[in-house]
C-alpha cells in the first residue's frame, strides 16, 4: 500500500466549487499550477459537474453539506488517493473541511484556526481575551436574551447570525422599541445556515466608520496581505453591500498599525495556513475587527485584486494548500470596482439587458445575477436582491467610481408587481445567490 501511494501522484483536493461566474478565475490558474506540479485536481461537489470538467481529474457527486456525507466521502477518497492539500472557500463547508484537512495532516487553518474563524461569537471572546479591542457583545438565542444583553451593552446594537456571510441577517436597533424585529430578522437569517452554529444571534454594540476588508494569505502562521477592498453598503437597519473598490495603492495596505493587528487577530485565532477574508470597521478609536472569515472574499472581491494588482489570487490559493510561501509582491497597480444592481423595490424580473465591454469607459465585464422570473426581495423579506453586476477598473478611485455609475446607468430591467412578504414567512434568498460569497 505504501509503496502504490508513493508511486501514485499527489492529489489537491476541492470541495464545493461554487458557481462559474463567481469562481472559475479562480480554478483555472489553480489547475494549470497543479499541473504544473505534477498533482492532480480532485473535486467533491453538491452539484453533476458541467463547467468543472475542463479542470479537474476527478470530480466526485456527494451532499457535501451533510457532515457525515462529507466526511466519509473524503476520507474514501484520502484512502485510494495522496491528498497533499484540501481547500474550500464555500463559506458552510470551511468548518468541516478544515476539520478534514487537520485530520489528513495538510495545511489548513488548523483546528482551533477554523473554529475561531467560522463561529463570530468565537472570533470576538478570542479577540477580546487577547487584548485587542472588541465591542461588547453575547450570544443570544430568544427575544428575552436579546434585550437583556442590549439593556446590558446599551444602544444601538446590531444584531447578526452567529456564521453567515455577505451581511446577510445584519440588521442594526437604535434603541428597545427595534431590537424585536432585528431580533426575528437575524435569527431567521441563521436559520439558512446548516451547520453547528444556526438559530442564534450576536447582540453587540455598534461601531461606526467606513468599512474595508483584507483579502491576505497566511502560511505557517505568517500574516501576508494580498488586497484591501473598500466596501459601499446601504444606509441602517440592514448593511446590504451594493459594492467595492480595490486600490493597489492604497495606503491602508502600508499601515503598520494595520497590519499588526490583522496578524495579531491572526496569530490569536491560531491560524495557519490558508487565505482569510478580514472585514474591519475604521472607527475613530481605530480599526475594529468585524470579522474574520476562513476562505477568500466573495462579491467577486479576489478579481478585483487581480485587475488592481496582478496577485493571482487561484495560485496563492494553490501555495498555502501545497504548503509553499506564496508570491504576494503586486505587479501591477490600478483600480477596480464592482457594482451590484438591485430594485428599489420587491419586484419580479422579467427581462434584463446589460451593457458590454466598450459601451463604458473601463467597462470589463458585466453578467446577470439572477434569471427572468427571480422574485427579488429586499430586507427583511430577503437579502442579496441582486439582479447584475458591472466590474470597471480605472487610474483612480474617483475615475472608478464615476465608471461604475455610468455602467450601472446601461443596465436596464423589466420588472413586475409582486405581492407584499409574508411577515411570518422563513427567510428567504433567491437560489444560488449566497455563492457570491462562498
Amino acid at each position: 500500500m505504501t509503496e502504490h501511494r508513493e508511486a501514485t501522484p499527489g492529489t489537491l483536493l476541492v470541495i464545493g466549487s461554487g458557481l462559474k461566474e463567481y469562481r472559475e478565475y479562480l480554478v483555472g490558474p489553480m489547475s494549470r499550477r497543479a499541473r504544473a506540479a505534477g498533482l492532480e485536481l480532485l473535486l467533491v461537489n453538491n452539484l453533476r459537474p458541467t463547467w468543472q470538467r475542463e479542470y479537474f481529474d476527478e470530480i466526485v457527486v456527494a451532499d457535501v453539506f451533510d457532515t457525515a456525507t462529507m466526511n466519509a466521502t473524503v476520507r474514501e477518497i484520502a484512502a485510494r488517493r495522496h491528498v497533499v492539500g484540501l481547500l474550500c472557500w464555500d463559506e458552510p463547508l470551511v468548518l468541516d473541511a478544515g476539520l478534514l484537512a487537520a485530520e489528513l495532516g495538510v495545511p489548513g487553518l488548523s483546528e482551533r484556526g477554523v473554529r475561531g474563524v467560522r463561529d463570530k461569537e468565537r472570533t470576538r471572546t478570542v479577540l477580546t481575551a487577547a487584548g485587542l479591542r472588541q465591542p461588547g457583545f453575547a450570544l443570544t438565542t430568544d427575544r428575552d436574551e436579546a434585550r437583556a444583553a442590549a439593556a446590558r451593552i446599551g444602544y444601538p446594537v446590531v444584531l447578526k447570525p452567529r456564521a453567515m456571510g455577505a451581511s446577510i441577517g445584519v440588521v442594526f436597533a437604535a434603541d428597545e422599541h427595534e431590537l424585536d424585529a432585528a431580533f426575528d430578522t437575524a435569527l431567521s437569517a441563521s436559520e439558512v445556515d446548516p451547520g453547528p452554529y444556526r438559530a442564534s444571534v450576536i447582540v453587540e454594540e455598534y461601531a461606526g466608520g467606513p468599512e474595508i476588508s483584507v483579502d491576505g494569505a497566511v502560511h505557517k502562521g505568517e500574516y501576508l496581505p494580498l488586497f484591501l477592498a473598500r466596501k459601499y453598503s446601504s444606509d441602517e437597519p440592514y448593511f446590504e453591500e451594493v459594492g467595492h473598490v480595490v486600490d493597489a495603492a492604497d495606503p491602508l495596505l502600508a499601515d503598520p498599525a494595520l497590519l499588526a493587528h490583522l496578524a495579531d487577530a491572526h496569530r490569536a485565532l491560531g491560524v495557519e495556513d490558508g487565505i482569510t477574508h478580514t472585514e474591519l470597521r475604521l472607527t475613530p478609536r481605530g480599526p475594529l475587527i468585524v470579522e474574520v472569515n476562513g476562505r477568500l472574499g466573495g462579491d467577486l472581491i479576489p478579481l478585483l485584486g487581480r485587475i488592481a494588482t496582478g496577485i493571482e489570487p487561484g495560485e496563492v490559493l494553490f501555495d498555502v494548500a501545497t504548503g509553499r510561501r506564496p508570491e504576494i509582491a503586486p505587479t501591477r497597480s490600478a483600480v477596480a470596482g464592482i457594482s451590484f444592481g438591485c430594485p428599489e423595490q420587491d419586484c419580479r424580473l422579467e427581462e434584463l439587458t446589460l451593457p458590454a465591454p466598450g459601451d463604458a469607459p473601463g467597462l470589463l465585464h458585466a453578467a446577470p445575477m439572477a434569471p427572468p422570473g427571480t422574485v427579488l426581495r429586499l430586507p427583511p423579506g430577503g437579502y442579496l436582491a441582486r439582479h447584475s453586476f458591472v466590474v470597471c477598473e480605472a487610474d483612480s478611485v474617483t475615475d472608478c467610481e464615476q465608471r461604475l455609475a455610468a455602467a450601472a446607468a446601461l443596465v436596464r430591467t423589466v420588472t413586475s408587481e409582486v405581492a407584499p412578504a409574508d411577515p411570518q414567512a422563513p427567510f428567504a434568498m433567491p437560489a444560488g445567490l449566497l455563492d457570491v460569497d462562498r
